[in-house]
This record gives structure tokens, sequence and C-alpha cells, in this order.
């Protein structure tokens, strides 16, 4: 147990914060760390860099690595290079002699021909460049010739004691072809190092990075999409606030008539959402289901925000790989007392008494998919030989993760909400036969509004979800957080609005079963979500192959489906608040 607790322990220690600048002095040792290797258009197949026939030491040294960079596929390990500060090599100087046989250069070759890129990293900096050079052209002859670089050519720019930026390159000399070579062949693999000052400070290094990347920069700020989407808010807003001030004002005027005689003949009238009063607050069917959804999707409202808010505070380091994605882990894990709370809470106001099972269904709602998702992708990428394939100690930690933290925070805020429920306190009394329910026109089904209710918090964000779904398959750290936390309130908002004005008219159309209808029109959300990734999978990106397909739509539909959650949760909410305030805002018979 001691262990267990002990790697709890390592990931609360995931680094979220700035990194304390490392200083140096002219002639110390800079550590340069071979990472990963893998095709340029598939930015999760990734593979450690020593998997390549390539120059290493005897005896292979890995650096301990944060959870967030175990979870990102980092594998960092020292290399040969030998580079100290402030101190230019330059005059070639050999690394190493590599002997390659005939299967080498084939695997070298396969390589190249997929556009192999290699990652280092030199003092928490990425520095990227290519395997080889693929030169193929001409019709009749086809020219199809592949070389391998040889030679990198490091240039660093520091500020006093303080490095601020570092690539390579492969200039000062040619590449040699590997068509053709006989083997054994014997290559040796050159360096040189040049230290450039700059005035950079080392508080604007990230900015340097972000300037110079060497993935396609998709990122910009997009001042005319936030000011579309803010437009639809403000019209969606309008609209609801004509709802609630004209039209609910005439339906006040209209059932509020003091004359019981009028009232019995309105009533008998059988029309408008007065009619379903006695219906209205009937509990929906299968409660469990339905609580669960409202407690999970809370949790995931809570652990956006959180990320959200931490970002725009400035805590996570952009020279950190995977650190948002190590915070994310652990929020989950200590925001799950928020789902068990809202669930169990909202099943005992339903009337609902089994609050132990709905207490475990809440805590598997996401967990069980996305555990079912990640044993397959993982599978997949530890048969591939992957670095995206989780060690067993990082699965051993996630796990006890869940087991000792998630779930027992479950159940603890589960007691909590349970024994804190008062009652429903609906503003009307609910008979024991529910009353028949009118047809309606096709345009006012529920297909129908499952379509309005999710196309539109969807077109509220689809410009920034290409820049989003840019950077994440994109393997650039998304930097915009202002821009986001602006796009998520938008979201929220137009999400919030339409579900009232759809509620209203389902109540209007004397349909009193709004509390599914509201989950599902807004949750629709995340298909409208998922088809624009398919689109982007299909028409906007190159990626290609098994383990990639699998990974970008498994966790694609892992995100759709928290898309699903969140808003479906914000729909219900919001749909509740505006009933509660109709009802008790009209006089009953």
């Amino acid at each position: 147990m001691a262990s267990v607790w002990k790697l709890i322990a390592l990931a609360l220690a995931v680094d979220i914060s700035v990194t304390t600048a490392t200083t140096f002095k002219e002639g110390d040792k800079v550590l340069v760390y071979v990472n990963k290797v893998g095709p340029y258009f598939n930015p999760h197949e990734t593979y450690h860099y020593y998997q390549l026939p390539v120059c290493r030491p005897q005896k292979i040294e890995h650096k301990s690595l944060t959870l967030g960079e175990v979870l990102d596929g980092d594998r960092m390990a020292l290399s040969l290079y030998d580079i100290k500060y402030r101190t230019d090599v330059p005059t070639k100087t050999e690394l190493c002699k590599v002997k390659y046989s005939e299967s080498d250069l084939e695997l070298l070759r396969s390589a190249i021909e997929d556009l192999y890129y290699f990652e280092f990293v030199l003092d928490d900096i990425p520095i990227r460049g290519f395997i080889g050079h693929l030169e193929e052209g001409g019709f009749l002859p086809h020219n199809h010739k592949i070389y391998l670089w040889v030679h990198l050519h490091f240039n660093i720019e520091y500020n006093q004691d303080h490095i601020i930026y570092a690539n390579v390159t492969t200039k000062e000399q040619l590449p040699i072809s590997l068509d053709g070579a006989a083997t054994p062949m014997e290559v040796a693999f050159t360096y040189t190092v040049k230290w450039v000052s700059t005035d950079l400070s080392y508080d604007q290094r990230g900015t340097r990075l972000r300037d110079n990347s060497f993935f396609p920069k998709n990122l910009e700020i997009h001042w005319l999409s936030i000011i579309n989407s803010l437009v639809l808010v403000f019209l969606l807003i309008g609209f609801v606030v004509i709802i609630m001030t004209r039209v609910l004002k005439s339906d006040f005027a209209r059932y509020n008539i003091e004359d019981e005689e009028d009232a019995d003949d309105l009533d008998s009238d059988d029309n408008g959402w007065k009619i379903i009063r006695t219906d209205v607050f009937r509990f929906p069917p299968n409660k469990n289901l339905f609580c669960a959804i409202l407690g999970v999707g809370t949790q995931f409202l809570a652990l956006a925000t959180g990320i959200l808010l931490m970002a725009l505070a400035g805590m996570f380091n952009v020279h950190r790989h995977g650190a948002i994605n190590a915070a994310a882990v652990v929020l989950y894990a200590f925001t799950s007392s928020i789902s068990g709370y809202v669930a169990a809470n909202m099943f005992r106001k339903m009337g609902g008494e089994n609050w132990v099972w709905n207490i475990n269904l809440t805590s598997a709602l996401f967990a069980a998919p996305f555990f079912m998702v990640w044993a397959v992708i993982n599978s997949v990428a530890w048969a591939y030989g992957t670095t995206r394939a989780l060690p067993a100690t990082t699965v051993i930690l996630l796990m006890a993760l869940w087991l000792f933290i998630g779930y027992p925070l479950t159940v603890l805020g589960g007691i909590f909400g349970k024994n804190y429920a008062g009652s429903f306190d609906a503003p009307c009394r609910t008979k024991n036969i529910a009353r028949e329910i009118p047809s309606v026109p096709w345009y006012r089904s529920a297909l129908a509004h499952c379509a309005i209710g999710g196309f539109l918090p969807f077109s509220a964000i689809s410009v920034e979800l290409y820049y989003i779904f840019a950077t994440l398959w994109g393997r650039e750290q998304y930097t915009l957080f202002g821009i986001l936390f602006i796009v998520y309130g938008i979201l929220l908002s137009v999400t919030a609005c339409i579900s009232i004005a759809l509620t209203y008219f389902q109540l209007s159309a004397e349909d009193y079963r709004w509390w599914w209808r509201s989950i599902f029109s807004a949750g629709s959300t995340g298909i409208f979500v998922f088809l624009y990734a398919l689109f982007y999978y299909y028409k906007r990106s190159n990626m290609s192959g098994l383990l990639q397909t699998l990974e970008f739509l498994g966790y694609t539909a892992l995100t759709c489906y928290v898309f699903f959650l969140m808003l479906a949760t914000v729909s219900f909410f919001a749909s509740l608040k505006f009933v509660r305030y109709i009802y008790v805002n009209i006089k009953m018979d």
C-alpha cells in the first residue's frame, strides 16, 4: 500500500508551474537528450530515437520524466553529443561510426520515405529535424532517391547564463545516398556547434519557440471568428429576453385571469403550457442514468474551467511536454467528489432509493468507456512498439489514482449529496395519471430539436475547432488560452439560451417530456463535433495508418462524449431554471 501512495504522490508532483531557469557557466556541459522519431504527418505514431540504427552509447541512460511527459509519448535518453556552454565547435567533430547491414539500410530507407523526423531536447527546448531527404519527381523516367543526413549543425542562442533557443540544420555537408549502397556500409556521423548571443530574456524564450516552429503554424489571433460568435450570442440572448419579456408577459396576462369561470374555460380550451402544469414536473424515466449524466457533466464543467483558469494564470510551462495532460488527470481524480455530490443529490430529490447503484454508475459513466477505448489503442500501440504505449508503472499509477482517490471521492461526494438533499420543491403538484401528448409537426419533433440544439452551439465554436484540432493533432502546444476561454463562455451561453428557447416551444406544444429532451437537444453538439472531426481527418490532415486512425477516432469520440455530458448538463439546469420561473409566476387553480 505504501508503494501505491508513493506512486500517487509522484503523480501529484507534476510540473505545472513555470520551470526555474537553469543557469550555466562558460564551459559547463549542456546535456542533450534524444527523445523520439516518427512520421511527420502522424503526430501520435512516435518511436524511441534509439529504435533506429543511429549513434548510441553502450549503456543507455533514460531521463526521469513527469507523468505529463510520459502521457505525451516522451522517452528521453542521454545522447553522445558533447556540447559545452558558450564553446563553439567550428570544425566537424565525429560523433560515432555506424556499420549498416542491408536490414539496417532498409529500415532507414523506409523511415525516410515516411518523412520521419527526430526530436532532441536541450534545456527543455525541443529540437527537431528530418532523418533524411527524399527526392522524387519526373514521370519517364521516374526519380526516387533517398539520402541520409549524417551531419548536424547546432545553433544555440544564449543570454548571459541562460539558454534561450536552439535548433539544428544540416548545412555544410551534403547527405549520403542510400540507393544501391553496398553492404556492410560504414557511415561517420558528425556535428558542429555555434553559440550566438541574443538580447531576448529568459522569460521571453517561449515566444521565440512559438515564432520558429518546425511544424506548420496554424495559430493566430482570429478576432473575426470571435466577433461572429459574440454576435450569435447576443442574438440568442436577445431572442430569449424577448421570449421572457414579451411572449411570457402575454402568457402570464392570459393565464393569470382572476375570474374562475374564465379559468375553467381556459382549461377546457386545452391549449398552452399552463395546461400541462400537473405533468411538467413528472420525473423522467431512468432517473439513475439521468442523474449520473448530470453528475459527470458537472464534474467536466469544473475540470474544463479549472484547466482554463490555470492556463490563464500561467501555471503551464510551455517547455514542459504534456503538463496539461498531467493536470487534467489529477484534476479529474479530485473533482470526482463533484460528480458524486450532484448525482446523488438530484437522485434523492427525485425520490431515488438505491443511491449506491447511482454512485457506481456515476463513477463508471466516463471511466468505463475511456478504459475500453484506451485499452484497444494502447494494445495496438504496444504491438507497434511506439512510445505512445504507456509503461506498466504509469498504468498502475493511473489506476491507483482512480481507485484510491477518484472512486473514494465519488462515494464521499455521494454521501454528502444524499444527506443534504431536500425536496425537489416543484411549484406544481403532479397528478398520478399522465395526460395524453398531442401530435406535433416534424419541425417540432425531438429530432428537429436535437438538430437545432446541437448545430447552434457547434456553429459558435466551429472556427475555433480548426485551431484546436490543428494543435492537438499537429504537435504544437495551444497558447491562445484567453481566446479559448472566451469561446468556452460563448459555448455555454449559446447552449443555455437555445435550450431555454427549445424548452419553451416544447411546453407550448403541451409536451411535458422536457427532461430528457433538454439533455439530448444540446448534447447532440457532440455529434456535430465528431462529424467535423471526420471531415478534418480526411480533408484537412495527412494522417494515415491503423494506429494513427485508431488514436484519432478513439480519443475524438471520447472528447465528443465529454462535450455531450457537459452541454447536456448546462442545457438541463438552464431549462430547469426557466421551467421553475414560468410556473412559479402563474396562479394555480
